[in-house]
């Protein structure tokens, strides 16, 4: 991530990506080598449909967006994140809201970038302005698109792979910082996948 301004990170549940990113950009905006974070995430539920949502635009968005807020929470408090939100030095967006911008000196992080379509993908990767960085965090085991639409981050890591001053980070299930047992059940659900396939 210091080394290339585009990353590609790809891992399991657990591994920390989303965490890693943000320390990143916390860090850059603290020696003011940026002067903003954008964090972004694809609106996409995992599995379930929640329906119409009640409240403002905040409110309908909070749950996509939480996981950046918790990673956010553990490396500054509570008040001074607000505030920098409040000044939009700190911004968390729905992926759609990224759309015609161009971002400068900011670190960008688009997260849970599995779910993106490849056209939406193309659209992140096209904000990138001078002096910004941009972390594209995701997990190809958790695609929650709909059946028959492929990933915009494989597409992406599959087509911009030769390209220099592009990283690409590979996290297994050895990264895995959770509870010791998120390790043994990813490996257990790998296993089971694996069986299936070499049944097929």
């Amino acid at each position: 991530m210091l080394n290339n301004d585009l990353v590609f990170c790809i891992g399991p549940a657990g591994t920390g990506k989303t965490y890693l990113a943000v320390a990143v950009a916390v860090s850059m905006l603290r020696k003011k080598q940026v002067r903003r974070i954008v964090l972004a995430r694809p609106a996409v539920e995992a599995g379930e449909k929640l329906g119409f949502l009640p409240g403002d635009l905040q409110a309908k968005v909070n749950p996509y967006l939480r996981p950046l807020f918790d990673a956010l929470e553990d490396m500054m408090d509570f008040q001074q994140m607000k505030k920098l939100m409040e000044l939009d030095i700190i911004e968390i967006i729905p992926l759609a809201f990224m759309r015609g911008r161009t971002l400068n000196e900011a670190v960008i992080i688009c997260d849970e970038a599995q779910n993106t379509s490849p056209l939406q993908m193309l659209m992140v990767l096209t904000r990138l302005g001078r002096g910004s960085k941009m972390i594209i965090t995701g997990d190809i085991t958790q695609i929650d698109l709909p059946a028959g639409q492929g990933s915009g981050m494989i597409d992406a890591v599959k087509t911009l792979q030769r390209i220099k001053g592009i990283g690409f980070a590979e996290l297994t299930q050895k990264d895995i910082v959770r509870h010791r047992l998120v390790q043994n059940i990813v490996r257990a659900y790998k296993k089971k996948a694996k069986g299936q396939k070499d049944q097929q």
